[in-house]
């Protein structure tokens, strides 16, 4: 049985165990390639409601939970837990990236679909994280890299680093992903097909292979390693026939 195949089984049986025990159910925090597996399966999942949330607006990494109050009568919120982590003494810290805040989770044994996003803070990160584990972390994690930390819940994240937008406004040949997706981040053509070939370009939470395929005003365009932008849609043309096109990218 193929990895996905295995995450398919997983996601039907959360499903089914919600449906019929009428309670909420939560996957781990999911990849955006995991994401696009559940997408695909929305015929299988018709009988019940799903949505995904990783925290916060725009959260790359999402939980799935499955149910609804309409069909349970009652609401739940994501079992979702806010930490920050900081320095014990700021001046002598290592000047910390994402790689090393993760590094130093997993190296306390836990698996990737504990943790969320990772926003990296100056010396510091804030990260959310299922609510089971939060204590654990809490307790555990107080070294990344050479760096001593303490780890402890949050209220909310700075106000600095809540998902920020600003419009664009485009012009290219067409509509097309691969053309929208090179004027947007500045990339050749090539450039951005090797990308769909990586797997790397998702519409709509759903990874697509399929560079020619037209973007429609609302489509979330992700593009891995590169960014985040939702189509508005075309608001005419140029004199020499390119479309002129409105997008809303996250920064």
């Amino acid at each position: 049985m193929s990895e996905e195949e295995m995450l398919q089984k997983r996601l039907r049986e959360l499903a089914e165990r919600a449906y019929s025990q009428s309670r909420y159910t939560c996957t781990g925090f999911l990849s955006l390639a995991e994401q696009s597996v559940l997408a695909g399966m929305e015929r299988d999942l018709s009988f019940i409601p799903w949505r995904l949330y990783g925290g916060r607006e725009g959260c790359e990494r999402q939980m799935a939970m499955f149910g609804s109050e309409e069909l349970f009568g009652y609401q739940e919120d994501f079992p979702i837990a806010l930490l920050q982590v900081s320095p014990v003494m700021e001046k002598f810290a290592d000047k910390l990236t994402h790689r090393d805040f993760l590094g130093a989770i997993l190296h306390l044994g836990l698996e990737r679909s504990v943790v969320g996003d990772i926003l990296v803070a100056g010396a510091g990160a804030y990260l959310f994280c299922q609510e089971t584990m939060a204590d654990f972390l809490c307790e555990n994690l107080v070294q990344v890299k050479h760096t001593h930390v303490r780890c402890q819940r949050a209220e909310a994240i700075p106000q600095e680093l809540q998902p920020k937008s600003v419009e664009r406004v485009l012009t290219a040949a067409s509509e097309r992903a691969d053309v929208v997706a090179a004027a947007l981040w500045g990339k050749s053509r090539s450039q951005i097909l090797e990308l769909f070939r990586q797997k790397k370009v998702f519409i709509n939470g759903r990874e697509t292979e399929n560079p020619s395929c037209l973007l429609k005003p609302g489509d979330c365009l992700v593009v891995r390693g590169f960014g985040k932008a939702y189509y508005r849609g075309m608001e005419g043309e140029t004199k020499k026939g390119r479309c002129r096109l409105r997008l809303e990218v996250l920064v």
